[in-house]
């Protein structure tokens, strides 16, 4: 039987296609086989059909394409609600006494331990189909609501188990210390027992450096013990305190540190000189009416800038990364190709991922093309203009029309 010659499919009358660095226009995608062949002019064939293959044609109809969208931080398994810590927060109660009392986070751990494993892949797999509506193909999703290896374990698998086309990649988060336990003791249990368990489910680890969470010195015997077990690494780092931690997660050549509302130019630069990604979360920073991080001095040292919801209950109950992106240039000072790149090829870079967050000969087929706002222009400046109101017309994953 002869073998039945490749499809190259053509995205035909993309009017603007952002390809991670700069913009296109009036152009065609030739996809084959999960990679993407060529951007082409709107009726070109160059790269797709020289091998005797068959074409297959789709109107874009004047859409504009992006790569698929990443939202690089988030904690979107868990359950019960958070809306209590909502309305004290109104009231003026901080994030960290709310913490401390034994709410915020610890309120989240308790509804956690509480479910079942397929309770939290549901809840993931919705959260996750959210995400998708707004053009999101990969999302990268934290443990830390469990505080103990059977917990966390069920919330990884549940991640990894989640139905849909999102690919997830998950991170073990060294989140919180339980209530009612031993410091000493529960860092011992986690370098040694919870780490080393669930390593082999994870790509990376992530360690919450901040007052009422890890100090430095944790954080560093649990980035080294990570290290060690061969995962990448993150830190949330700089977020309601000054800590250290970004200079440390440099010093471990870390991929990201997250948040940095409070970084400091000693931090700034050894994030720079060990091309360790900041992570940009304005969804914290405005729930919790918090200060912006210095992205001037940021920018200035050449320290590359993702963007990520941080959707979690508590602090950032945001599912949108087209609204995360756009109060970054709002209440950050991104520029338009800033926030853009910041969530695609920059959170790609974030995830130690460089296949995913562009568009071009090679790349991975993940892309998603979106109608302009009712009497705008095909541009990939108004996709940002209007807070949430970007959803996706078409979404394709690994060269899969998935949406």
């Amino acid at each position: 039987m002869e073998p039945t010659a490749p499809i190259t499919t053509r995205i035909r009358g993309i009017a603007r296609l952002w390809d991670g660095a700069r913009v296109h226009r009036d152009v065609s995608l030739l996809i084959r086989g999960g990679r993407c062949l060529e951007i082409a002019g709107p009726d070109d064939t160059d790269g797709g059909g020289d091998d005797g293959g068959e074409y297959e044609d789709i109107d874009a109809d004047g859409l504009i394409a992006m790569p698929g969208l990443i939202d690089c931080h988030t904690h979107s398994t868990f359950a019960g609600s958070r809306v209590a810590d909502f309305v004290n927060r109104l009231g003026g109660t901080s994030y960290t006494s709310l913490l401390e009392g034994g709410g915020g986070i610890h309120t989240t751990v308790q509804s956690t331990r509480m479910s079942t494993t397929d309770e939290l892949t549901l809840l993931t797999s919705s959260r996750l189909e959210q995400m998708l509506t707004h053009g999101v193909t990969t999302v990268e999703v934290k443990s830390g609501y469990g505080l103990d290896l059977k917990t966390e374990r069920r919330m990884i698998e549940a991640a990894r188990a989640s139905s849909g086309p999102v690919e997830v990649l998950t991170t073990f988060l060294a989140h919180v210390l339980p209530r009612g336990r031993d410091r000493v003791e529960y860092m011992r249990e986690l370098l040694d027992v919870n780490l080393p368990a669930l390593a082999p489910l994870v790509s990376a680890a992530d360690v919450y450096c901040d007052d009422g969470a890890f100090t430095l010195a944790e954080t560093d015997a649990i980035l080294s013990r990570a290290k060690a077990l061969g995962l990448g690494l993150h830190v949330h780092a700089e977020q309601v305190a000054y800590t250290g931690a970004a200079a440390l997660a440099a010093h471990y050549g870390a991929l990201s540190a997250d948040h940095l509302e409070r970084i400091d130019a000693a931090g700034i630069n050894a994030m720079a000189k060990a091309g360790t990604v900041a992570v940009l979360l304005p969804g914290a920073m405005l729930y919790l009416k918090d200060i912006a991080p210095p992205v001037a001095a940021l920018r200035a040292a050449g320290v590359p800038l993702a963007v990520a919801t941080d959707f979690n209950p508590g602090s950032s109950p945001i599912t949108n990364l087209w609204s995360a992106a756009t109060l970054a240039c709002l209440t950050m000072g991104l520029s338009v190709e800033e926030a853009l790149a910041g969530i695609t090829r920059n959170a790609a870079r974030a995830l130690g991922r460089p296949d995913l967050g562009w568009l071009g000969r090679g790349s991975a087929a993940d892309f998603a093309l979106f109608a302009p706002p009712i009497g705008e222009p095909p541009s990939v400046e108004v996709l940002l203009q209007y807070l949430g109101g970007t959803q996706a017309e078409q979404v394709w994953k690994a060269g899969q029309r998935v949406l």
